[in-house]
């Protein structure tokens, strides 16, 4: 079931969650731009971004471009305001966005580009027969090995959020600080479930099977991006990503419009 929410936070918060009715950008043509591009990006985009750099790559070829640095939104918003260098960030939540623009790092107003939500991710065929949130909390409590994002990593908060909401409880074996992590330690056999976001689900392929959950309409993570240096080739990128091209992208890979 798949339900768009729109969850309430601080004013910050709310200015950001603002941005997601913005008009989509001009379609970005050849610039002959020169200059570096280092991003910083939550996990769950890695597809994405990857395949958006280098198209802007490939559109410029005077314009070089790091391999993005792919964590958990909140470490990633811990390492920008230490001091990282960065000039574009995305966040799979507004609160690690709100983090790095609360401390003054951002140049512009985020927009939120993007919107996701979890799924049960079990092993192929699903051995063990989970087929609600209610059998996972099941699965944790009779000797199962579920494993959850950290609470302060957002697929960890929307985890807590779904899991408060039905009045469940899940005692997870780990806490992961990305949901990556959560992924690989189900593909590994390491764990029995987890709970990843639908779009890590189908970018694993046959290697995991995912089960849909109508909770999870209660915690649908929207994702804001935004320049942190100013200049053209930052603003390219960003462009690129809120373009017709990048939502083709997004969506190819599992991602829905805000």
């Amino acid at each position: 079931m798949k339900v768009r929410a729109l969850a309430a936070g601080t004013a910050v918060l709310l200015a950001l969650a603002g941005c997601s009715s913005a008009a989509p950008a001009a379609e970005p043509s050849p610039t002959g731009l020169t200059g570096e591009l280092t991003v910083f990006a939550a996990a769950s985009l890695q597809g994405a971004f990857d395949a958006i750099a280098a198209e802007l790559a490939e559109q410029n070829p005077g314009v070089t471009v790091h391999p993005v640095t792919y964590d958990g939104s909140s470490t990633l918003a811990t390492q920008l305001v230490d001091g990282a260098p960065a000039d574009v960030f995305a966040s799979a939540d507004l609160t690690s966005m709100g983090t790095v623009t609360g401390a003054g790092l951002a140049d512009g107003t985020p927009t939120v580009f993007t919107t996701n939500t979890l799924e049960i991710v079990v092993a192929p065929g699903n051995p063990l027969g989970i087929e609600t949130l209610a059998d996972l909390a099941a699965l944790s409590t009779s000797g199962g090995k579920v494993v959850l994002c950290g609470a302060e990593v957002p697929c960890g908060s929307a985890a807590h959020t779904v899991l408060d909401g039905a009045g469940l409880t899940l005692t997870p074996v780990s806490e992961e600080q990305n949901v990556k992590a959560v992924l690989t330690k189900v593909q590994t056999g390491d764990a029995d479930a987890g709970l990843v976001y639908r779009t890590d689900v189908l970018a694993a392929g046959d290697t995991v099977e995912g089960v849909e959950f109508p909770e999870a309409a209660t915690a649908v993570n929207e994702y804001p991006v935004v320049v942190l240096v100013d200049g053209d080739v930052a603003q390219a990128f960003v462009d690129l990503v809120l373009s017709a091209d990048g939502r083709r992208i997004l969506r190819d890979l599992g991602f829905t419009a805000p």
